[in-house]
């Protein structure tokens, strides 16, 4: 703070000004830009071309923005129609959720333990509200994910489960614009997954042997299609060719065929592997779907048999761990902690287990009470977090085969 004087000292008497008397401009009012520090080092026709590129910036930048139509901008899929797929999801006790798919029409009726709600009042209505059954009951609408329709589809055989289907996509690096063979199509779940994977570029080829599951997997396949299309207001991909045949006894239909990848979801998949593998380009991976390990030591030798040229590069398992997270509330919005007074003199144990009980009974039937509309019923309370009682564990083992060249001997 003492040097501010002396410095308008200084200033007052002419020491420090510049040359020729003028008033002198403070530092941070002459600095230059970067760009204009630069130009100053560079040659004159140098600099020149660096303030033409900096004059078209603006230019460069407004052309690189994509032009989007205002009827196309931030455009989001609209109400309900009639012909789509609808989702009702309903909260029961012990935290449970009941969904029920349904393809709306005009004159249906969603019914089920809620009570009855008419297709009419749904159509029209956007994703994401809250509608009464005639029972008072509440349900939640909206649009399923494929994920959900899968899981809720008429199936025939057992399904692959979105789970592994995940895994199994990375195992094989689909990419948009490839080509993917599938040996067992199943209900179709598999094909819908690929279907979307590779994209209205690529294409699936489908075998299945079964005349049941094979005309399953096409229905199931265009009813998605056709929900998708009414829903979304543009075109799922139809890219997904189903044939009803013994992939054994179609060596020759591998020869005219390229595959980035294969799936394998089948009882035997070694028996199909010394077909399939020719049209299989080298480096690509053949991934395994089986149900229990001994499946998987029987692939394994009948490859080390037949010297066929694969390397099992990974066997895993994919297991899911859901936890419940829950606010421990009661009515009277008090916390589950028991309050010591001079009446209560029981055991800890008792104590202890009173205490489990009173949490469980939150937990289970005052969670849906606690979803009220009255801002007084909230308040600062502990939580309720532990494993679901429902884990999904267990359901396939996913191998995974390379295909390489062998050395010429």
């Amino acid at each position: 703070m003492r040097a501010w004087p002396g410095l308008r000292r200084a200033a007052s008497s002419g020491r420090g000004a510049p040359p020729g008397g003028g008033p002198r401009q403070r530092a941070w009012g002459a600095s230059l830009s970067p760009l204009e520090r630069v130009r100053r080092l560079l040659p004159l026709e140098e600099a020149a071309a660096l303030e033409r590129y900096a004059a078209a910036a603006p230019e460069r930048e407004e052309a690189a923005v994509p032009q989007v139509p205002p009827g196309e901008a931030g455009a989001r899929p609209g109400p309900f129609r009639a012909g789509e797929l609808a989702l009702a999801e309903m909260r029961r006790k012990h935290e449970r959720t009941l969904k029920r798919l349904c393809r709306l029409e005009a004159g249906s009726a969603l019914s089920g333990p809620g009570g009855v709600l008419l297709h009419s009042d749904i159509i029209g209505r956007l994703p994401g509200e809250m509608l009464r059954t005639s029972a008072g009951a509440r349900l939640l609408l909206r649009r399923p994910s494929l994920e959900e329709y899968v899981l809720l589809m008429p199936r025939g055989p057992t399904i692959a489960y979105p789970k592994d289907v995940s895994a199994l996509l990375m195992m094989m690096d689909i990419h948009p614009g490839d080509t993917i063979l599938e040996t067992g199509s199943g209900t179709g779940a598999m094909s819908l997954f690929l279907s979307r994977a590779v994209g209205p570029k690529g294409r699936v080829i489908s075998y299945e042997i079964r005349d049941d599951h094979h005309n399953l997997a096409k229905k199931n396949y265009r009813h998605w299609r056709a929900a998708w299309e009414i829903g979304h207001m543009e075109e799922w991909p139809d890219n997904v060719d189903f044939i009803l045949k013994d992939i054994s006894k179609a060596a020759e239909d591998m020869k005219s065929l390229t595959c980035d990848a294969i799936v394998l979801d089948m009882l035997s998949p070694q028996s199909a592997l010394p077909v399939v593998h020719t049209s299989l380009k080298q480096g690509g991976v053949c991934a395994v779907y089986l149900a229990n390990i001994t499946q998987v030591i029987g692939l394994l030798d009948r490859i080390r048999t037949c010297r066929l040229p694969f390397l099992c590069e990974k066997i895993i398992e994919v297991t899911h761990r859901n936890w419940l997270v829950l606010p421990a509330k009661i009515k009277n919005c008090k916390s589950n902690e028991m309050v010591e007074t001079e009446e209560n003199t029981e055991e800890p144990l008792q104590k202890e287990y009173k205490e489990s009980h009173i949490e469980d009974q939150v937990v289970l039937r005052e969670y849906n009470e606690s979803l009220s509309n009255d801002p007084e019923t909230y308040c600062s309370v502990p939580y309720v977090a532990r494993p679901s009682y429902w884990q999904e564990a267990h359901s396939a083992f996913l191998t995974k085969l390379r295909k390489f060249r062998p050395l010429l001997s």
